[in-house]
Order: structure tokens, then sequence, then C-alpha cells
């Protein structure tokens, strides 16, 4: 009865989500405005026309002045939709539906999912290359075999557009990622092993065909469906692509044929591999089950029999699941951008080496969040990334685009591949474009960051990035056992000792010379010796101070805990001097529509007009460091002088300071936050303005507001986050706050990691 309800709850919420806030998974939204006349005219009639004109003289101007180029067609007639058989066009809808979202979501691709009530495959082919003009690639889909195979045959003869059927070769392909790292763990090589495969429909077809592409050899492949195995002279349930694989054997079942093979490949039925015909298969045997929902054995069944079986199921709750959102979504993004003219035997081997590249590397921090819990190293459990790996749309991508390129379908060839992979990775990796001038810019020199909480995962996963990805020096402080523990734990390399400095709290050779360094600094503010040796036995963040101040670190990072001016007093006690002392805090805000910097988010509580124009000052020096120019606001519940209030006085007198000290930058003020994003409103208000557009740098009167500011933007405008910039201090430490990733580590590592020269 439990059960039961389970299964209904669960049923009611998946139907929910398709109904509610609206039916469906899908809508359309425009790319221009489309806010007056003038906007009308060129949308439509009569500007329209100039883009029509363009297209018709030169075709391939198409994917300029339309989305056909970032276009892809879902087509199904659904004869074979998942598990259900035929369940007809319309009610394929929902799965078609859902294959487009992943195509957004995952590659940003834009979809029309396609139902057509045609059972004939050459009449469904022909409709299908009738669509040509409309789409830049197609995703056959659900199609039942032998169907598919004809379809997919007379498209790709007829269309010059990638056609893909996504159940035969994005199958075959993740399983080609999985076979390929199941060789590393396992010792084996592809030309050595046999392989025992169930099921003969399209994916089966696919993947054993792959798998010889691989290096598999033929007469090691024993094809097995639901009438035995595949031998010469068969003719029930044959088609001419189960021919292919025909043995010229006596032996008729798969219990015959399964003793000593190296793989099984399942893509039949639940139940179809028995416990002992698994204890028949070599010793350490790879077993791919991948129907679904139920697998040909369950891996608790066959690990029963054979405890150290490499396994994949195509289940979310078991490792390994093998999953074409890993493979499709990008597959299509670079042949799309090379304007592939099909998707070649090159391009997908490229698509199977970097998948099977990127599970073999450090599992991605994002990864690990969306999969918190799963153990996530290479080998027997993980053979292939997981699907919300980020970097899967950098690294695969840009190895089909050059695939295509190297191949000779590629009809826009890329000239700069490092800067198309780098915006690859600013489409999935919010922050990556506007922070390459500073890892460039930090690149130039070798600094030595410390991190104050050298035991938060995050932080081992940024430090891990720094050694991977840029010149500089991780310094850890905790307690090594539990570092050690939880680099193994997250799946990381890098080892204290070997791949980083560790400072240890509780046992480190130069506690004497911490302590005392701290209590020189501090024994006229009420510190003791004993107070000073608690502290430095106890307190990170003064630790990391501590080095910092004695040269042996070049900046330090804290605060993925604790309450920001708790560690704002450490800093300014140890490093604090008339030179450096806290000016703001700036957090760059990462938008839809571009970057907007916000401060003074946390120093000054009520700052002074004084301190306003300093914060004004820092923040332009530190946002140019982006590339970008600086567009001052300064923000106020007074505009342009109409209220007589304590924030509009001291926006004013910071006002009358920048204007005596004869800044090099644009600012403004003092006004409202709308009218600094708003010229057109700015300019009714205010028509003399010092600059013209959108400000790009909110200056507030009060913490209150820029933190507010902040917080709105970060959950309700999906901002991403870049800091809190620690300015004033010469760059010699940075507090950021608890809701940091480490991805925002790595990016405040560079900023760190940055010579004071470059900031001005």
């Amino acid at each position: 009865m439990a059960e039961e309800t389970r299964n209904d709850s669960a049923r009611q919420a998946a139907l929910d989500y398709h109904e509610f806030p609206r039916p469906g998974k899908l809508e359309i939204r425009a790319t221009k405005p489309l806010a007056n006349g003038r906007d009308l005219s060129r949308a439509y009639s009569p500007g329209v026309a100039e883009a029509c004109l363009e297209i018709k003289a030169d075709p391939s101007t198409a994917s300029r002045y339309t989305s056909r180029g970032n276009l892809v067609a879902v087509v199904t007639n659904g004869t074979a939709v998942l598990g259900l058989g035929n369940i007809g066009a319309l009610a394929s809808k929902p799965v078609m539906e859902g294959k487009a979202v992943l195509f957004k979501k995952f590659a940003n691709i834009d979809c029309f999912d396609i139902e057509l009530n045609e059972p004939d495959p050459v009449k469904l082919a022909a409709i299908v290359c009738a669509l040509e003009p409309t789409f830049g690639a197609i995703n056959l889909e659900d199609i039942k075999a032998p169907d598919c195979f004809i379809v997919e045959k007379l498209c790709r003869e007829k269309m010059n557009i990638p056609v893909f059927h996504d159940d035969q070769h994005g199958t075959a392909i993740v399983v080609g990622a999985a076979a390929t790292n199941a060789m590393h763990v396992s010792g084996r090589r592809f030309e050595d092993i046999k392989i025992v495969s169930t099921g003969g429909g399209a994916a089966g077809i696919a993947c054993l065909n792959m798998l010889l592409k691989l290096g598999v050899k033929r007469e090691n492949v024993w094809l097995c469906d639901i009438a035995g195995l595949v031998y010469k002279g068969r003719t029930e349930e044959m088609t001419d692509q189960k021919a292919e694989y025909a043995q010229d054997s006596d032996l008729r079942t798969l219990d015959d044929v399964i003793a000593g093979a190296d793989l099984f490949l399942g893509l039949s039925g639940p139940g179809v591999l028995k416990p002992s015909m698994v204890a028949k298969m070599s010793k350490d045997p790879i077993i791919f089950a991948l129907a679904n929902p139920t697998p040909e054995i369950s891996p608790d069944d066959a690990r029963a029999v054979a405890p150290n079986a490499i396994i994949a199921t195509g289940r979310s709750d078991y490792p390994n699941q093998v999953n074409n959102v890993l493979c499709f979504p990008f597959i299509f993004r670079g042949a799309l951008d090379v304007g592939a003219t099909e998707i070649n035997d090159q391009m997908k081997i490229a698509c199977i080496e970097g998948i099977a590249a990127l599970a073999r590397a450090t599992t991605s921090a994002e990864a690990a969040a969306a999969y918190q819990g799963e153990q996530m190293t290479f080998g027997a459990d993980y053979l292939i990334p997981k699907p919300f790996d980020p970097r899967l749309m950098g690294v695969v991508a840009s190895a089909v685009a050059r695939a295509a390129m190297e191949s000779g379908v590629a009809t826009r060839p890329i000239e700069d591949m490092v800067a198309y992979k780098a915006k690859l990775d600013g489409s999935v990796f919010k922050s990556a474009m506007i922070m390459r001038p500073v890892f460039e810019a930090a690149r130039s020199v070798t600094r030595r960051i410390v991190f104050a909480e050298g035991e938060d995962e995050r932080v081992l996963r940024a430090a891990n990035a720094m050694i991977e990805d840029t010149t500089d020096t991780p310094i850890l402080i905790g307690r090594p056992e539990v570092i050690e523990m939880r680099c193994e734990r997250a799946g990381l390399s890098i080892r204290p000792g070997r791949d980083f400095q560790l400072v240890n709290p509780e046992n480190d050779p130069r506690y004497r010379d911490y302590w005392s360094t701290y209590h020189e600094i501090m024994e006229r503010q009420g510190v003791t010796p004993d107070l000073a040796k608690a502290i430095m036995r106890t307190n990170t963040t003064a630790i990391g101070a501590v080095m910092v101040q004695r040269d042996e670190a070049d900046s330090l990072i804290c605060g993925t805990f604790g309450q920001f001016n708790w560690h704002l007093n450490y800093i300014q006690q140890v490093l604090g001097t008339p030179e450096l002392h806290p000016v703001g805090a700036l957090s760059l805000m990462i938008l839809e529509d571009g970057p907007l910097f916000v401060a003074d988010t946390h120093v000054h509580a009520e700052p002074t007009g004084q301190q306003i124009a300093e914060t004004a000052i820092g923040a332009a020096r530190h946002v140019r460091r982006f590339g970008v120019t600086p567009k001052i606001a300064l923000c106020s519940n007074s505009q342009f002088g109409n209220l007589d209030t304590p924030s509009g006085r001291k926006v004013r007198e910071a006002l009358a300071i920048l204007d005596a000290k004869g800044c090099d930058f644009a600012y403004e003020g003092e006004m409202h936050a709308d009218a600094a994003l708003d010229a057109d409103l700015r300019a009714r208000i205010f028509p003399n303005a010092r600059f013209d557009g959108s400000a790009n740098v909110l200056v507030f009167a009060s913490t209150d507001a820029a933190s507010a500011v902040r917080n709105v933007l970060k959950a309700k405008a999906n901002g991403l986050e870049v800091g809190p910039i620690l300015m004033g201090m010469g760059n010699r430490a940075h507090i950021v706050t608890p809701s940091i990733t480490a991805r925002g580590l790595l990016n405040m590592s560079a900023i760190a990691g940055t010579p004071v020269a470059h900031y001005g």
C-alpha cells in the first residue's frame, strides 16, 4: 500500500510539473526589441525584406540573419518512445519537448519538437528533407527499427545539414566512452576482447558498429536477440543490420556463447543476463546492462558472482549511468558552430574521446555540488562524467568542431580554437569571459595565496584548480589528516606536502614565530603572550594574516564561514597600516545583460563622504582590471539635490571630493539606482549628466543599501557574484562570504594573484 501511495504521488508530481504554472516545457522568446514603430518596421515589413534579399543572394547568410544556425528539429513519429513503445506522434510530444529542453539547458541550442503522423519511413524521410530550409540540423528520435535506419539513410543522402538519430548514435557514443575507460581500468585492449550483446535494435547495432571503429574485431562479437544467437543462415527475426554480425557457429543461446566474454552489452530487456552466466564470463568482467527501467541484471546480483565486475546501467541510481545527454547537446553544438554538413565518424570518435578524457580528469566542483555524496573518482564506479559537469561543453563541442574541420565537412571553419573554447566555457561558467583579463594578468607572476579555511572542500577544489590552471601557489591552513581524507573523498589527486604547502595550527614548527609576531603587533592592544598563543592555535584568519605580514604568503583569502567583520578585524589588526586600510567591499554581479559592480557591501555601515569618495576611487581602479571602463553612479535616496537627507548630504560631499581630485573616470550623483541604470530616465530628470548610457558601478551611501541590492540581484535576477573584493589593502587580503562556490574561490585567487602594479 505504501509503495502504491508513493507511485501515485510521483505520478501526480510528474503531471503537475508538465501542467503548471503553464502547460508544457517550452516557449518562444524574441531576441530583438519590439517596443515601438521603428522596431516593428525592422522586424517585419519593410525592413525584413533586406534580410530576405541577402539570403536569396547568398544562402549561407541565413546563419547571420536568422536563427537557423542555432536551430535543431527534434523529429519523431512516436513508434518507439522510451519504454512505452508505439504510442503515436501526439503522445510522444512530452518526450520531444523534454529533448528540446535538454538541448537548450546543456548547449544553449534552440529547438522545435516536430511530431509527425507518418508511419511510412520513406514518406517520413521526405517530410524531414523538406524541412531543411528551416533548421541547422535534425535530431531523429524514437523511430522504431528498422524504419529508423531507412529514414536516417535517406535524409543523410539528400540533406546538406547534420542528421543524427540519437537513439542509435548518442547511445553508441556514450557506450564508446564508457567502454574506452573500462579498457583503461581493467587493462584490456579493444582488439583483444570478446563481446556478447543482447538486442539487435537501432541502439544495439549502432553500439556494435562504434565498438568496431574503436578496435574491436568483428569475429569477436556475438549478437543475441529474442530468437537467440544471430548465426549464418538464420531467418527468424532477422534484418540486414543483424546479419552483418552473424556468426558461423552451432551455438544457439546466450548461455551457450557467454563463456569467456570480457564485455556484456545489453540493450534488450530485464533479467536477460543470469548470475550463472556472469559466472562463465572472464575474470572481472565488464557488464553494460542498459535496459530501462530494469536492467538485464541488477548490479547487486552481478557483483554477488563477480565482486570486481565493472558495471554500467541506464539508471541514475547506480554508478556509470549511460545517458545520451552526455553526448547529443555537445556534438550538435560543435557541428552547428562550424556549419557542418554532416556528423561523421571522426566527429563521433572525437566526442567519445572528449567524454572519456573528462572522466579521467579531476571532477569539477559544479558536478560534485550537483551530485553530493557520490564518489566521483575515476575508476570502476566512475567511467563517464556526470551530465551536469559544465566542462562537457568546452571539451566535447570544441573537439567535435575540430574533427569536423579536419575531416572537411565544416562550411564555417573556426580560426581561433582557443578563443572558441573560451567562449564555450563562458556560456556555462558565467564568470569565465569577464575574468579572462584577470587570469591573464595573474599568469604574469607566481604568487603565494594562503587559504584560512583549508579543510573546506570548496577550498580544496579551488586549490586543485589553481595547481592545474594557474601559476599561483596555494597554501592551506588545516589539519593534514583531515585535508588528506577530504581530498581523497572528493576525488582530488592533490595531497599536502607534495602539491601544496600546509600550515597545521595544531603542530607547526613556525608556531613560536607566529605567536611572537602577533604578540609584538598587538601587545599594546591588550593581547598577552598567552592570548597570542591561543589565537595562533585556533584562529586561522589571524594565522594567515601573520603569514602575509611575515612575507611567507602574498595574499590571504578567508571567510568561507563566519561573519565578514569578524575576519576584517584580524586583517586590520595584523595588516593595517597608515597606507593600507579597508576602503570598501566591491562585488561584481554578472547579469544576463552584462556586469554590474556594487559597493560598499560590507566595510563601512554608515560611511562618511570621504569614505564614499575613496570607495568610488577604489572601485574605478578595480573595475578596469576586468577590462571594463567605469561609469560610477553615487546612489542615494536623494536625486540631484532634491532632498536634504543625511544620505544626500554625504553623497554630495563625496562628489565634491572627487571633483577636487580631478579623477580620470566617469562619475555622477547623487541619484536613484533606476536613474543610474536607465539613461533615458536620467536624461529626463537631469539632462546634463556627466556620462551617457547605463552606469556599471553603483556606490551606495550605506552597506544596508549596497548589500540589499547585491542580495536581490543574486536571488531574483540570477546574478552570479565575483567577490567581494576588499579594496584598500593592497591585495594582501580578501574576505569572501559563506555562500561562495569553489569556482568563486578560484576567481578570488586570480584577483588575489594579480600583483599590486596591475591595480594602478
